[in-house]
């Protein structure tokens, strides 16, 4: 069993992007931590609520195996803070797996982490991911390495998919 830490918006994450790959990872038998910047119940874009496990502060990059952010109107707001490019800066550094779907892969450009790496986002946050340095493909889904990132809600399930094949 491995342990993922995604990290979402407490208010306005993608239900998709969240519900998606959570369900896949624990079909494939591993513990999901959800992750924000408040205990509770978090309020998804549309209906989907999500009961928060921990908070930013209390997640140590070396308790998992992956760290994945997931997108929606409130991620780059709640989630694009030093204290979460810190994370994913250390997370990186002792070689986890990296995922972020839909806008959220702007957090990882502002961290400094997609430099030299081939990586695609929602279409809204191109341009920040080439300002970081990214490889930007535009692909719905993109791996390289151990760092997967997607394009939105379409792939999510693709997404998750591949975090659970690098996680193998």
């Amino acid at each position: 069993m491995k342990k993922i830490a995604m990290f979402i918006a407490f208010k306005g994450f993608r239900d998709e992007e969240y519900i998606e790959p959570k369900k896949i990872l624990e079909a494939a038998g591993h513990k999901v931590t959800t992750v924000s910047t408040a205990l509770g119940t978090a309020q998804g874009k549309f209906r989907l609520t999500a009961q928060v496990d921990k908070l930013i502060a209390d997640i140590d990059p070396a308790d998992y195996d992956a760290l994945t952010l997931v997108g929606g109107p409130g991620a780059l707001g709640e989630l694009d803070k030093p204290a979460v490019h810190d994370i994913f800066k250390e997370a990186a550094g002792q070689g986890k797996v990296i995922g972020a779907i839909c806008i959220s892969p702007v957090v990882l450009a502002h961290a400094g982490l997609l430099r030299g790496h081939k990586a695609t986002c929602f279409p809204d946050g191109a341009e920040a991911l080439k300002k970081g340095g990214a490889d930007y493909t535009a692909a719905d889904l993109q791996i390289d390495g151990k760092l997967i990132t997607a394009d939105g809600p379409m792939p999510a399930k693709k997404y998750g998919q591949a975090l659970a094949e690098a996680l193998k």
